[in-house]
């Protein structure tokens, strides 16, 4: 019996774990999500003393970035490779000689990174890069750079956080600060937010970002699941699909300790991101084909069913695979041809079968990889991979 309880709050659903059971509830978006959890589950919750209760969450949307390097090889990969693994969404990438022609995001950005340099070199930025701020909107903004040029960049940036650089002599990845900076900006973020703050009040732990969380539970997995390395952890929710792969899948520069990385495709969720889904999805070249393997056609589009919505996680899956694979330009390509296990997990593990999930696999390895040999599939159909990092 386990002695903690423990709350993922989703952008649809919040799970709750009192022990070995475990609860989902579909959020009603006309109350605040500590009201709606508390009226749904207050004869769990009153048992579990504050120390007791671990939550997380990707109700608040998370945090969004945007981030200036020297280099993509190294400055813009290594921090990209942080804010990912920290559970941060990143809007944009300016490498900074291109950076007066770049576009200025028209979000609001929360937190701006700028690196870019080892510490033997200096003077790299110039004007350029506070013109460029200048029109940017963002709410906090942070150095991890070479540190000759931070005193320059501190003197004309206000509010400029200064942490040590994130490209050491030796050109490997110094994760450490940052990812502490950004993990205890999501929880300052979750204190900002009216619908949120309030989960306090039932937990004196710190709350962290599902992604991260569910990153945490990686090299735990095999307590819960039979699961063969190298393998990727696929969680395709209602706004958002994040990848969480071994890194012995990557052909990398980046020496560190981690043996798992994240990436996320914000536009790649079934519920909330379902209109990008379908755009992506009519947008690319197989899709006609996979719609004639599913015995679907486009008109499912349009329909609101059951059909509709396994179809569109179909979609997903293909979709993600599609866009780590050879196929198609993106961050980084995974060796899926090596890869021994997908996990599944997510709000897809409530409606598709077995069956299904392996179908729509062995499409892709057979159209994209021209092979039959794919890998083992497995379905965290109870929807608790999250529950094995949450209290690490």
């Amino acid at each position: 019996m386990k002695k903690n309880l423990l709350v993922d709050i989703g952008s649809t659903y919040f799970k709750v774990c009192d022990g070995e059971d475990i609860q989902q509830h579909f959020r009603d978006f006309n109350k605040d999500i500590f009201d709606d959890l508390k009226y749904k589950c207050a004869d769990i919750i009153e048992k579990y003393k504050k120390e007791e209760v671990f939550i997380c969450s990707s109700a608040n949307g998370g945090l969004s970035t945007l981030i200036i390097g020297i280099t993509n090889s190294f400055s813009l990969k290594y921090a990209t490779n942080i804010a990912f693994n920290s559970g941060i969404n990143i809007i944009d990438t300016v490498l900074y000689q291109n950076i007066k022609n770049s576009s200025i995001p028209s979000d609001l950005i929360d937190v701006v990174i700028i690196t870019g340099g080892i510490d033997s070199v200096s003077d790299i930025f110039n004007e350029d890069l506070f013109t460029y701020l200048e029109q940017v909107n963002y709410s906090n903004i942070v150095y991890v750079g070479n540190e000759n040029d931070a005193k320059f960049l501190s003197q004309n940036i206000k509010n400029l956080v200064v942490l040590p650089n994130i490209i050491t002599n030796k050109l490997q990845v110094n994760e450490n600060e940052l990812k502490e900076y950004l993990t205890n900006l999501y929880q300052a973020d979750i204190e900002g937010k009216e619908d949120i703050k309030h989960l306090y009040n039932i937990t004196s732990n710190q709350i962290y970002s599902t992604p991260y969380i569910v990153n945490r539970t990686l090299p735990l997995i095999n307590n819960m699941f039979k699961v063969a390395d190298p393998f990727i952890l696929v969680d395709i929710g209602g706004a958002t699909t994040d990848i969480h792969y071994s890194t012995t899948l990557v052909n990398d520069n980046m020496v560190k300790n981690n043996e798992y990385d994240r990436l996320v495709f914000k536009k790649l969720g079934v519920y909330k991101s379902k209109e990008s889904l379908i755009y992506a999805a009519k947008n690319n070249e197989f899709v006609y084909e996979l719609l004639a393997h599913m015995n679907v056609t486009e008109n499912i589009f349009q329909e609101d069913s059951d059909k509709a919505l396994r179809t569109l996680m179909k979609l997903a899956i293909f979709l993600v695979l599609y866009k780590v694979s050879e196929a198609h330009p993106l961050y980084v390509h995974l060796k899926l041809d090596l890869l021994k296990s997908i996990v599944l997990t997510g709000g897809i593990t409530k409606v598709l079968k077995q069956e299904e999930a392996e179908d729509i696999v062995g499409f892709f390895y057979k159209k994209i990889l021209n092979t039959t040999i794919k890998p083992n599939i497995v379905l965290d159909s109870n929807y608790e991979i999250w529950t094995l990092g949450i209290t690490q």
